[in-house]
């Protein structure tokens, strides 16, 4: 029996074991994928949005607005880059520019500050690559860019530094109330728990319409993306946006906090939750409606494409507090974009509620974050040598595309929620982010792997189950004979 059961190890999911773990609770995530952050929260835009597009009097306006006022101090104490980069929302012709004043007016309605539409010679000394079309622009200076699954590992691990346990390859397959408590029968057997807290994404409503007297409907919506290589000089410095539709905010064009471009996404309705192909079709559209915004663009200097899923609740807003008719069952669903944004407020939000509700003691102490050293890739030449002379293995770099080293690699494995196959190695320390997607660097992080977890080389994959990389020795190929 355990006290409470959190499902989910998105960023939310994450955000929200952490400011439980601030209680006197046994708790426990249980997630479906093999690591932290895979599902929604490794493949979206990475951007700490102000909250102009957000509805007034929603949920989602108001913990856009209330999460990301905590990003730069959040991102500080936790280690996670973030840049205060601002945003500018395009109009390419008059009609355009009433959906800007719209905008303007919901954000100030919201709480945003700064706002103010701008000219088309301001516009253009701002950002000197923006198409001639753009007439005005909505200027947004607090919108930000972080890394979304760097924020989740660094939320996981300050919640298991303060006790949380994290269990992978978990699916919560059912779910029912006992009499006094929760019993889930996951794909690894059943367990048991005094309270539930589903965050459990693109699956949320699935688990809710099991337990609640009303239903939730969540569309799959996949977006689409291109990630381009690190320029010489970023073509903007701000994230360029387009006019929103009733899909969403648009296809935009943005730096990452990491120095490459990103371009995207799509918006496509899917019946099924885990379909993140890659399409030509929405790659094309992309590279189209980016035009818009950047005539010059090009894509021959893209390092890969991805896709990821966002959960769209029918009724458009967040839904989060307790599951209706339902005891002791608390919910975060239908967190689509602005998600990331809000994740720190619906983990606080959740936190005081179940608190409330339970009356929970807060633990007498509450330890801090283990601190994050600076990457080996931005430190100066003396903080490098300084570094080497510490531990000889900061001076092995094992990724050459993005400067990473054979000592990062393990620190990365040995974090309090660590890597444990090559995609986790690669969204922890960027090794094999680069330009050649990890052709020279894999092969030594998977020895690293198997030296750091105990296992043999054939049992490291390269991320979900069964996505083995080796399938067995030149010895065993050869019948034992020694080759």
């Amino acid at each position: 029996m355990t006290d409470l059961i959190i499902i989910g190890a998105g960023v939310v999911g994450c955000a929200v074991a952490r400011e439980m773990s601030r209680y006197n609770l046994e708790i426990r995530v249980l997630e479906r994928g093999h690591d932290v952050a895979e599902g929604a929260s490794k493949a979206n835009s990475g951007i700490v949005h102000a909250g102009y597009d957000a509805v007034p009097g929603t949920l989602k306006a108001k913990l856009n607005v209330e999460g990301a006022k905590m990003y730069p101090e959040m991102c500080r104490e936790l280690g996670v880059p973030y840049r205060k980069n601002g945003a500018l929302v395009l109009a390419f012709s008059e009609d355009d520019r009433g959906t800007l004043q719209k905008l303007l007016q919901q954000g100030i309605d919201n709480g945003v500050e700064e706002l103010r539409i701008i000219e088309k010679e301001e516009l253009r000394s701002l950002e000197p690559n923006v198409s001639e079309d753009a007439v005005c622009a909505l200027l947004v200076p607090t919108s930000g860019i972080t890394s979304p699954y760097e924020m989740a590992f660094a939320l996981a691990d300050h919640a298991a530094v303060n006790g949380v346990a994290f269990e992978m390859n978990t699916k919560v397959e059912h779910m029912a109330w006992d009499g006094d408590h929760w019993v889930l029968e996951t794909n690894r057997g059943r367990t048991e728990a005094r309270m539930v807290i589903n965050c459990a994404g693109f699956d949320s409503a699935r688990l809710h319409d099991e337990i609640s007297s009303r239903k939730l409907h969540i569309t799959h919506r996949r977006g689409q993306y291109y990630i381009l290589d690190h320029p010489d000089v970023l073509p903007f410095d701000r994230t360029m946006f387009q006019c929103p539709t009733r899909m969403g905010k648009g296809i935009l064009v943005a730096p990452t906090v990491h120095g490459n471009v990103l371009l995207g996404p799509t918006a496509e309705d899917l019946d099924d939750g885990l379909d993140t192909e890659t399409t030509q079709e929405g790659l094309d559209a992309i590279l189209k409606a980016c035009r818009l915004t950047w005539p010059k663009v090009s894509v021959r200097t893209a390092v890969t494409n991805f896709s990821g899923i966002r959960a769209h609740e029918a009724g458009g807003d967040f839904v989060i507090g307790p599951v209706e008719g339902a005891g002791k069952a608390w919910e975060a669903a239908g967190l689509e974009s602005p998600g990331l944004s809000a994740a720190p407020a619906v983990g606080k939000m959740l936190a005081e509620m179940v608190a409330a509700s339970e009356h929970l003691e807060k633990k007498a102490e509450f330890r801090a974050p283990i601190p994050r050293p600076r990457p080996f890739n931005e430190m100066t030449r003396e903080e490098q040598k300084a570094a080497i002379e510490k531990d000889p293995k900061m001076g092995v770099v094992i990724c050459r595309c993005e400067v990473v080293t054979e000592a990062e690699i393990r620190a990365a494995i040995r974090r309090p929620v660590g890597a444990t196959s090559v995609d986790g190695v690669k969204r922890r320390t960027r090794a094999g982010m680069g330009r050649c997607q990890g052709g020279f660097c894999s092969p030594r992080v998977v020895e690293i792997l198997s030296e750091e977890l105990g296992k043999p080389m054939t049992e490291i994959q390269k991320g979900s189950e069964g996505s083995w990389l080796l399938c067995g020795t030149i010895s065993e190929a050869m019948g034992g004979q020694e080759a």
